[in-house]
């Protein structure tokens, strides 16, 4: 979904990361080591998931790493996979393409034999050259930068809707609010700038006028310029599509330079520490893009309650998505009878409506999957949790 790293910096990574695929590849215990398929094995089937557990997304990486292991759980407590148990070896990005790259060749040395980890795209785009030589497929749960689907690698798939579809989201409740004249700021990462530049283009297209854009610099503690230029140019909404650091500062600083209208996020944005850095009374307009979280979901009361037996903890965002990766990896393994890289991306492709927390699942020959899901959500002021406010249904 994310990213944190500048083009060109990301392009050192990629060729970086290729030139160690030929030290890391040929000691791998995974595919590489027997012709592309371990079904033969008799040991745990191993997923790798790469997330942030260190740095500033790293509330992220709790939330998919027991969303992960509690879908694994459910397969072995149901017999695994032919008879073999899965097991989730995780790996710190720390949402950074150089700890990415590295976790990335453990993984691979560790015997993985599919990926079902990526938050920040970022951290991810350099990874995929990694997994791809060495015969690993992705289903990556958060990820969703179209930077992930251009580099057309076939065992690429996202569980997450892309940038192009949550932008859709955004320019539909635009125009269902009645906005006539919106903005967009984003701080020049991968993600931030894709979702900007997807959402002018659309509003644009659909006949709103786009009154302001700008571009600020991540980590810094003052953004009253940029919301003085905002509350000046009056736009009725305007979309962050940055993080929640930096998204709060200025939606405090833009309220007190006078803009009145809707601060709508994205959902690199969307947690309850948005509303903590924002501070008390300066939430009220603010609303979010986002996939559904669990508290959302219709029926998922069991599914919540089994998620906080196994962390102590409430689910988060991207715990469900999480989830469904790896029950999307085990099901193609199961249609591959085995691990063999050719047969489970041909599995992945041939899923038809596959029942996930996420809805019925079935992937675009791009390999995202059809429709984004994502809805409106608003913060409440009593927990600074963001909540559903509009499925964009009606």
């Amino acid at each position: 979904m994310h990213t944190r790293t500048p083009r060109i910096r990301r392009a050192l990574s990629i060729a970086a990361a290729v030139g160690v695929i030929a030290i890391t590849a040929g000691c791998s215990g995974g595919l590489a080591s027997d012709g592309g398929d371990d079904k033969g094995g008799d040991g745990p089937i191993k997923l790798g998931m790469l997330a942030p557990f260190s740095g500033s997304e790293s509330a992220f990486g709790d939330y998919m790493k027991n969303g992960a292991q509690l879908a694994i759980d459910e397969i072995n407590a149901d017999g695994g996979i032919d008879g073999r148990e899965l097991e989730l070896v995780v790996e710190d990005d720390a949402c950074d393409a150089t700890t990415a790259v590295a976790g990335a060749n453990k993984l691979v040395t560790e015997g993985v034999v599919a990926s079902v980890g990526g938050y920040c795209s970022g951290a991810t785009l350099p990874t995929l050259p990694i997994f791809d030589e060495a015969g690993v497929p992705m289903v990556i749960p958060a990820a969703n930068s179209n930077e992930l689907v251009k580099q057309k690698l076939p065992g690429v798939f996202l569980i997450n809707g892309t940038g192009t579809q949550q932008a859709e989201a955004a320019v539909t409740y635009a125009q269902k609010t009645g906005a006539k004249s919106v903005a967009a700021i984003n701080d020049a990462t991968a993600y931030a700038k894709d979702l900007a530049d997807s959402f002018e283009a659309q509003a644009k297209e659909a006949g709103l006028t786009v009154d302001f854009n700008a571009v600020v610099t991540p980590g810094e503690n003052d953004y009253a310029a940029v919301a003085t230029q905002l509350a000046d140019a009056k736009p009725d909404l305007v979309y962050w599509t940055g993080y929640y650091q930096e998204g709060g500062l200025i939606a405090r600083q833009s309220k007190d330079a006078g803009f009145e209208g809707t601060f709508l996020v994205g959902d690199g944005s969307v947690d309850a520490k948005f509303a903590e850095i924002a501070g008390k009374g300066y939430t009220e307009h603010v609303l979010g893009t986002f996939t559904q979280t669990p508290d959302m979901l219709e029926g998922a009361d069991q599914w919540i309650a089994d998620y906080k037996k196994l962390a102590g903890a409430d689910p988060g965002p991207y715990s469900t998505q999480a989830y469904d990766a790896v029950n999307v990896v085990a099901e193609a393994m199961k249609e591959a009878e085995g691990t063999d890289f050719d047969k489970v991306v041909k599995a992945l492709e041939g899923l038809k409506d596959f029942e996930t927390l996420g809805g019925p699942l079935t992937f675009m020959p791009d390999h995202t999957r059809s429709g984004g899901g994502f809805v409106i959500v608003s913060i409440d002021p009593a927990s600074g949790q963001f909540v559903l406010k509009d499925d964009l249904q009606g």
